[in-house]
């Protein structure tokens, strides 16, 4: 399902000379299509594939995983002012989904973590203070702490550390996962070995079926291997459809793997013979 079909950009003044209008890709951008339910951004670091992505959550309203969320987030600023130049053209208007970025995972590991050990430490807390009284009421004071326990155990185990954080990651996705939804992700490969990845294009797959639109930002030979997706390249300084054959980041990985001793040695990291 393509929920989103387009953004077109009104320049209805002159843009400031400054962050983030400056950047190539914005600076180009006139209108972006997007003809699949799974369209990748590529492109190198400070092509502005993360910036064009965030300026469109925060124009959408996303809702953010483990983050303060778009409309509060101080380093968003700068793109919410340019986010009002960006016309959202929708086939059907949906308000379920979400934006994560690869550190926001990260931070709702650690915050999660935190608030196990909170409710472990507030359950011995009234182990020791019921001690001498009944069971009855024991286990009527430790039900509230228990029951959330027992919830985050039976999702992520002893917590979302306990878990890889590949693991962890996917079972974000299951848990958070709505169908019908717009998810904006930049990066989500980054806590992901290659097998999970794999993993996450399954899951991708599922999510398509049940009327998912995905945007998603992204380094990953792998995950841009999905088949029927849209790719969308930076490289040039404007957002422009490539295959998948063409983009620098599958020629790169694939020479590389064929000649690494040549690369290795062209990069001095091999002693001369």
């Amino acid at each position: 399902m393509i929920h989103l079909r387009k953004v077109q950009i009104n320049r209805w003044k002159p843009w400031p000379q400054a962050f983030p209008y400056t950047v190539a890709v914005i600076a180009s951008l006139q209108e972006v299509e997007f003809s699949a339910p799974v369209t990748f951004l590529v492109g190198e670091n400070g092509s502005g594939k993360s910036t064009f992505l965030e300026t469109l959550a925060t124009a959408i309203g996303s809702i953010t995983v483990g983050s303060q969320g778009v409309n509060r987030d101080k380093t968003l600023a700068p793109l919410r002012e340019l986010s009002r130049d960006f016309r959202l053209v929708w086939n059907k208007r949906t308000r379920k989904g979400f934006f994560m970025r690869s550190e926001d995972f990260f931070g709702y590991a650690r915050q999660m973590d935190i608030t196990r050990q909170e409710m472990e430490d507030d359950l011995r807390q009234v182990d020791e203070e019921y001690k001498d009284r009944s069971d009855m009421a024991k286990n009527y004071a430790r039900m509230a702490y228990a029951g959330q326990l027992g919830a985050m155990r039976e999702d992520y185990g002893e917590g979302v550390d306990a878990r890889s954080h590949g693991e962890s990651y996917l079972k974000l996705f299951q848990n958070r996962f709505i169908p019908g939804g717009l998810y904006l992700l930049d990066e989500p490969e980054a806590p992901l070995s290659p097998r999970r990845q794999l993993a996450f294009l399954v899951l991708l797959k599922e999510m398509v079926k049940q009327q998912a639109q995905f945007i998603i930002a992204t380094h990953s030979p792998i995950l841009l291997g999905y088949p029927g997706a849209s790719i969308l390249s930076c490289d040039s300084g404007k957002l422009e459809p490539t295959p998948y054959e063409e983009l620098e980041h599958v020629l790169i990985t694939r020479d590389f793997l064929t000649h690494r001793p040549m690369y290795l040695k062209n990069l001095g990291l091999l002693d001369e013979e």
